[in-house]
């Protein structure tokens, strides 16, 4: 019996509001470039000034790679905004990219995750 790889794409409208957006600023822990999703994991302060760690869903590193976003492009400890689509469950910290901002250096990225 022969193992055949199987693929599948989620649906983002099962995950997330995508009616919604929030924003979220804080601190970037880890950016994770790989496909079929890369994903950025940061921690920023709830509206009690808890820390919470996000874990937000990009494009692939292939669709980033064509829009001018590398590996090398976020870094541990960058301050970021972001905004996107909440995931459905609250407890999970999930968004969506939307959009991302480093006002540091003024870099930003928005567009439409596939």
């Amino acid at each position: 019996m022969a193992g055949i790889p199987a693929y599948a794409h989620h649906s983002f409208a099962a995950t997330y509001f995508e009616d919604k957006n929030i924003t979220v600023e804080g601190t970037l822990v880890q950016f994770m470039f790989r496909n079929p999703h890369s994903f950025v994991h940061i921690e920023a302060p709830d509206d009690k000034g808890q820390m919470e760690t996000w874990a937000v869903e990009w494009g692939g590193g292939g669709q980033l790679s064509r829009e001018g976003v590398s590996r090398d492009t976020l870094k541990p400890g960058d301050h970021v905004i972001i905004t996107g689509n909440p995931g459905r469950n609250p407890e999970d910290h999930r968004i969506r990219m939307r959009s991302i901002k480093r006002p540091s250096d003024g870099f930003g990225w928005s567009g439409v995750v596939q």
